[in-house]
């Protein structure tokens, strides 16, 4: 696994609520830095969020503020968070770590569409263990997510690409699920 770097200082609600507070415009200097060395050679991720993607996000959110929305109505803005790859994103494959099942949804699972109304941003989707029904966080043809503290172990939990995203400061949260107590 590539041990990259954080994309994003680690920060709470209220730091990357005082980021936009006097600028909204700098998400875009933000997330560009952020995607000018993109790679998906990471395990943790199935799909990167390409930088057009991510700027139709934040048009979606200029906008509505140009419109006369305000930053209070956005608790989320700005934010970066992954989805694991068995939860739908309008326009990044859900694959559920399964090539042969892959599709490309129009829209969002509920949740994210709510997260994403927040203002929230989607970076991409998550690596998992296949159909998440492992526990190990290593059965997925897109490669084993390494333990984030220590690559001789397993990560462990079918969510271990959202853990790790998150772990390395990739985004500042992510979806997963709960598969039978895993």
């Amino acid at each position: 696994m590539s041990q990259s770097s954080p994309l994003f200082t680690p920060l709470t609600l209220a730091e990357w609520q005082r980021e936009y507070q006097d600028d909204p415009q700098r998400i875009r200097e933000i997330y560009s830095t952020a995607f000018s060395a993109a790679e998906n050679s990471d395990p943790a991720w199935i799909t990167r969020a390409s930088a057009a993607h991510v700027e139709g996000q934040i048009a979606v959110l200029l906008a509505a503020l140009a419109q006369g929305k305000t930053l209070a109505d956005f608790p989320l803005f700005g934010v970066p968070f992954a989805v694991k790859d068995n939860i739908d994103v309008a326009g990044l494959p859900t694959t559920a770590a399964c090539p042969a099942f892959a599709y490309t949804p129009q829209d969002d699972a509920a949740v994210v569409a709510k997260i994403k109304a927040a203002g929230a941003i989607v970076l991409g989707k998550t690596n998992l263990d296949q159909f998440a029904t492992g526990l190990v966080g290593t059965r997925s043809p897109y490669g084993a997510v390494p333990n984030t503290f220590n690559p001789a172990y397993v990560s462990g939990g079918s969510s271990a690409g959202s853990a790790s995203v998150v772990a390395r400061g990739q985004v500042a949260f992510a979806l997963g699920t709960d598969t039978a107590g895993s």
